[in-house]
């Protein structure tokens, strides 16, 4: 049960100079401080695809920080609530800004290899539907009580929406890394605006998606179904995109109560926003 009454960030990689991959529990404890500072009451690290053993110390840390923060009490910041697995089982082709070669193929074995010891720490796993074996890994994902949102993903609409059937309830980052929107096949993203039951997370800074393409999520789709997530890197901390050599973007460039406030100046309804980022990932989290 997720007893939040503030903004939860379930996408966020780092902030201000500390991500997931550092090495230290109190690094982990540093952005929940950072976070609180901003607004943000409550927030699932995310952690990057790598080799198993990599992600393993990865979890193992955040886990370590969430037992240091039930120690420690209120003052530790922004309540960590669980683990956001970005991956591995993702598709190579829609790899955006994540490291395709860290990619794995989506079987069983490797999924036990990867979270045996975590399963009641991950919260949230992101996997491709249309890679092979994705379906029923998103089935037996799903029976365990962890969600499963589709994302750097090539699927079309249809295998979207099977990787919904088998279980999935989430797209990640709507429109980043994933198939678009075409008149003859509205993909992945198409079936995350359309289908009325499926949260979708929505990067809202000014650089992830277009202000009209926003405008469009908030008139097509439910908006008790629209999460709004920072996606933000060790990099962020200042309004600019935070991209690579190639203008490849790499993370969100703001948190999640900056995005809010930003679209409700925008012209946005306050109430519709603000639950967005609060109402919203409370039922999502508990699998409403």
């Amino acid at each position: 049960m997720v007893e939040q009454t503030g903004p939860i960030d379930v996408h966020i990689h780092g902030i201000a100079g500390f991500d997931t991959k550092d090495p230290s529990p109190e690094d982990i404890i540093r952005i929940a401080q950072i976070l609180a500072e901003n607004g943000v009451s409550g927030f699932l690290p995310t952690v990057y695809p790598g080799s198993i053993n990599n992600m393993r110390k990865d979890m193992e840390n955040i886990k370590k920080a969430m037992l240091l923060q039930r120690s420690r009490g209120e003052r530790e910041g922004a309540k960590i609530l669980g683990i956001h697995m970005e991956g591995p089982f993702l598709n190579p082709s829609r790899c955006g800004a994540l490291d395709a070669g860290s990619f794995l193929v989506p079987t069983e074995y490797n999924l036990k290899r990867l979270i045996e010891g975590f399963e009641d720490t991950i919260r949230v796993i992101t996997i491709a539907p249309e890679m092979d074996g994705a379906l029923s890994l998103i089935k037996k994902i799903s029976d365990m009580g962890i969600i499963v949102s589709m994302g750097h993903s090539d699927a079309t609409y249809k295998d979207a929406e099977a990787g919904f059937n088998a279980g999935a309830r989430g797209i990640t980052h709507i429109f980043n890394a994933m198939r678009g929107i075409h008149h003859r096949e509205p993909g992945i993203a198409g079936f995350g605006l359309l289908n009325p039951h499926v949260y979708v997370e929505l990067i809202a800074d000014p650089f992830h998606i277009h202000i009209k393409a926003i405008e469009m999520v908030f008139k097509i789709k439910d908006s008790s179904r629209i999460i709004i997530v920072s996606d933000s890197v060790k990099a962020t901390g200042i309004l600019s995109p935070v991209s690579d050599k190639n203008s490849i973007l790499q993370g969100g460039s703001m948190t999640i109560t900056g995005s809010a406030d930003g679209l409700i100046g925008s012209g946005f309804e306050k109430d519709t926003v603000i639950r967005c980022i609060q109402d919203n990932p409370v039922r999502y989290l508990t699998l409403d």
